[in-house]
């Protein structure tokens, strides 16, 4: 079922379609640990779980996952209604992850992608639904005073996206202010990078 909301510059009859995206194509080259980082456990489940069932708990019209580095499937068995999409050029960058994930919600006839790190926990499901409730081009997590992810993006904007290197969606939130709405959200906006990252959600 679509969330009904609307865009100034659309019709008052137009629903808008969000979607949500995971990036997870990653190395985790400092993750030093018996595994990658977002199959490391924290309480007995993946660290991509965590992300991923906040994502999908939002209520969201569609959500997609964009993985590389490792197989990533069987810790996501639990989640059927999730589509995982590789990106043979992660390499490159994390904003090659963004543009499959950008690629897949237009060929889906989305209107919205909120995209968020597959190594971020504790981002909660509360926060993806905030920013899908928002109506800026471009809206932000914020964390007691400080931008965090996920990070909405109207079609509009997409265009706007670098194709290449290790930025994403922060190109716009440092260029673009005017079209940037900072939403308070709680939860954590800490991600997992080291070892000692994860020891802390022990």
């Amino acid at each position: 079922m679509f969330r009904t909301k609307f865009l100034v510059y659309q019709g008052p009859t137009d629903l808008v379609k969000v979607a949500g995206a995971l990036l997870a194509a990653g190395s985790g080259s400092r993750f030093l640990g018996a595994t990658h980082k977002l199959l490391a456990e924290i309480d007995g489940e993946p660290v991509v779980a965590h992300a991923a069932r906040s994502m999908l708990n939002a209520g969201l019209d569609g959500c997609v996952l964009i993985a590389g580095a490792v197989e990533l499937g069987p810790a996501l068995n639990d989640f059927s209604e999730l589509t995982v999409i590789e990106n043979p050029n992660f390499r490159q960058g994390i904003a090659t992850s963004l543009n499959v994930a950008v690629d897949w919600v237009e060929a889906r006839g989305f209107d919205v992608l909120i995209v968020g790190l597959a190594d971020q926990p504790g981002v909660l499901a509360a926060t993806w639904g905030r920013l899908s409730d928002s109506s800026s081009p471009i809206a932000v997590a914020n964390y007691e005073g400080h931008a965090g992810n996920p990070v909405r993006l109207e079609s509009s904007v997409w265009p706007l996206l670098p194709r290449i290197g290790d930025e994403g969606a922060r190109v716009l939130l440092r260029t673009r202010p005017d079209l940037v709405e900072q939403v308070t959200c709680e939860g954590s906006p800490d991600d997992i990078d080291t070892v000692e990252d994860l020891s802390q959600w022990s």
